[in-house]
């Protein structure tokens, strides 16, 4: 998967660093960042100090949470943001390779099929279990947007592409507003009613598992289809991103259509609701126009004004983001802070689940370090 393949060392100066950047930033969150966060602001009471409140603190720790089902918080934004970046490197890994369609085809093929290997097995295929395995995932979500989308980019041009996008959005709407589930009614988007959760529901075998809502997988398999518009929404950000424009029109460019995604996505949602579970097409408008302002942000910063040392951090997470992601479900770090942090940890009293959670984070910081000074990376 190449968007976390830094390039050779001596052309690393022609990658776009804010993409590693933004995507470091995204993966932060996911590698315990957010219950920090929550934890942190939990030790802050909901009452007035010096004349100012501070009930924003319970605020602001809803928005390290998913939205049960309708609206957009901060955290819905993580895995559409990724998603989008992973089709944002697309033009990059395959601009060299546009001229030579068989090999171009082999590797998106053989990185599409390692991902969703490394999907099953961080679920646990490997335990033969097929009653209690999930067979969607992130990962798998992952490699199959990833396969199609440079697929597409591979044999469209920008106007096909954007005719694939739009045909996604709006064929994703007309499915679910108007195909009704057997003995249900056309439109209906509950949990229990909607026709993605009921196809998951048919065709998924394995486990559907209830913290992913329960009646359907929230990764499953209608729903990957505007999963794919997400990725293509990437695609065109790249092509921008290599075009010729200066670096003040890229980041302008980024920011208006950014802005414009979210509008139009939250008009739409008066009538096709916001929903990630579903991915529905106004989540992808929403969640893709905030992902394009940051990324706007990011490169305007980064690339743009050539401030690079602030985000250093984020960087070496974004550069090896898919392997701490699979890291963590085999590093016990939390035992590793632990082994470290215990002394300092009952200290603490009450507050010992923070340092050894702020312990695991920065041991798993210190290990992206090293692998990035050393040049090791996950190569698919």
């Amino acid at each position: 998967m190449q968007q976390q393949v830094p390039a050779d060392p001596k052309s690393a100066h022609e990658r776009v660093l804010s993409i590693d950047a933004l995507r470091g930033f995204d993966m932060f969150w996911i590698m315990g960042a957010d219950t920090l966060a929550k934890k942190l602001l939990a030790l802050l009471p909901a009452t007035t100090f010096a004349g100012v409140s501070t009930a924003w603190a319970k605020s602001l720790s809803d928005q390290f949470e998913h939205v049960e089902w309708e609206g957009f918080r901060f955290y819905d934004l993580i895995f559409p943001m990724f998603l989008m970046l992973v089709g944002c490197s697309i033009p990059f890994s395959l601009g060299k390779l546009q001229d030579d369609r068989t090999k171009a085809h082999w590797r998106i093929l053989r990185r599409t099929f390692l991902i969703l290997l490394m999907g099953l097995i961080y679920n646990g295929i490997q335990n033969l279990n097929w009653a209690e395995l999930r067979w969607m995932g992130v990962l798998q979500r992952i490699g199959v947007c990833y396969g199609i989308g440079a697929l597409l980019a591979l044999h469209l041009g920008p106007r096909g592409l954007f005719a694939v996008w739009l045909a996604i959005l709006l064929g994703y709407w007309a499915i679910l507003s108007w195909v009704p589930v057997p003995g249900g009614i056309a439109g209906d988007l509950t949990p229990a009613g909607n026709l993605s959760g009921y196809i998951d529901r048919t065709l998924l075998p394995g486990k559907i598992l209830k913290q992913y809502y329960g009646f359907g997988d929230n990764e499953g398999l209608l729903s990957t289809i505007p999963a794919v518009a997400t990725v293509l929404l990437g695609i065109a950000a790249g092509m921008w991103l290599k075009s010729n424009y200066s670096k003040l029109e890229k980041a302008s460019g980024l920011m208006a259509l950014g802005a414009t995604l979210v509008v139009v996505g939250t008009y739409w949602g008066n009538y096709f609701p916001v929903i990630k579970n579903l991915w529905t097409s106004s989540f992808v408008l929403v969640a893709g126009g905030w992902s394009l302002m940051l990324l706007s942000v990011f490169y305007g910063i980064i690339d743009g004004l050539g401030f690079r040392a602030w985000a250093w951090l984020w960087i070496i997470i974004g550069a090896n983001a898919i392997t701490i992601y699979l890291l963590q479900r085999i590093v016990p770090f939390d035992k590793i802070s632990e082994f470290f942090l215990n002394g300092i940890g009952n200290l603490a009293g009450d507050h010992r689940p923070i340092v050894i959670l702020a312990g695991a984070i920065v041991c798993k910081c210190i290990l992206l370090a090293v692998m990035y000074k050393k040049r090791m990376f996950l190569r698919l």
